[in-house]
């Protein structure tokens, strides 16, 4: 796999991130869960109305950031990150039957990996959070939803304009636990600078399509408050479900310098590398 001429090396990466999570307009609860922390970022959003949702996602968490603890802002390899999924499902498999339904949740996120020195985004997705790359010209879906309404549209039953609105969109097809299938997707792209990733729940992209998101996401440079607004925008349009998003930026230290506004002021948004955490 060859790396394009802004890919980024390894060794001067600095990353950003930023994140923001809320309950929604008409949940008691917040069954999400995310980590910021370098080189790992997730959502896990637990499967709305069933038993110990909120517990499987923060389990699923918790378990992907003992794996980041252990990097210590290294890379990650496939191999570390299918082990955590492994782990993850194993522990929410644990949770047995608390009620009528199985505890599950969905989980989408990237790592920061790395290949002959080049840093590349390893995406992974399992469910319908959804995991999205703004890069120079346009933003682009990287993860694909695991759903019944993802499946009509790829048979050409049914278009986009019309998915949004169907009655089975929230209807998934593999899931971690909920006696879904298990069986995430792996994409690995090289890291470019200036490269922006969101990873959301459907919370997010639910209310937000795709040009709102674009727009939020190139008129705020900060990421945490681009995390912020997308979700303060999806709680204006209805805030059906629980919000997280989070906003991740990648860097070229040695390409720094030149990044500076017309009165000499930095553009790279000061903040901390890595902020994690859940409600």
């Amino acid at each position: 796999m060859s790396a394009h001429p802004d890919s980024i090396r390894s060794a001067d990466l600095v990353i950003v991130a930023g994140a923001v999570t809320h309950q929604g307009l008409r949940r008691s609860t917040n069954e999400d869960a995310f980590l910021a922390t370098a080189p790992v970022f997730v959502v896990a959003d637990g499967m709305g109305g069933h038993d110990a949702g909120e517990v499987a996602s923060a389990l699923t968490v918790d378990t992907f950031r003992r794996m980041a603890d252990s990097a210590d802002g290294s890379p990650l390899t496939p191999a570390e990150v299918r082990t955590a999924f492994e782990e993850a499902q194993r522990a929410v498999d644990g949770l047995g039957r608390t009620g009528r339904r199985r505890a599950g949740t969905t989980v989408s996120g990237v790592a920061v990996a790395e290949t002959d020195g080049v840093a590349y985004w390893l995406v992974f997705n399992l469910g319908d959070s959804r995991t999205y790359r703004l890069g120079a010209t346009a933003l682009e879906q990287i993860s694909v939803d695991h759903s019944v309404v993802q499946e009509l549209v790829d048979g050409g039953e049914l278009d986009r304009a019309s998915a949004a609105s169907h009655p089975d969109r929230n209807v998934i097809t593999r899931a971690l636990g909920a006696g879904g299938v298990f069986r995430p997707d792996y994409w690995l792209l090289p890291m470019e600078a200036g490269d922006r990733i969101l990873v959301c729940s459907d919370g997010v992209s639910g209310e937000l399509d795709d040009p709102a998101i674009a727009r939020v996401l190139r008129e705020e440079a900060d990421p945490q408050a681009a995390a912020a607004r997308l979700v303060h925008e999806g709680i204006l349009r209805g805030g059906r479900d629980n919000l997280t998003a989070v906003v991740v930026d990648a860097f070229d230290r040695t390409r720094l310098g030149a990044d500076r506004d017309h009165d000499g002021e930095d553009t790279i948004p000061r903040g901390p590398v890595a902020a994690g955490g859940r409600s």
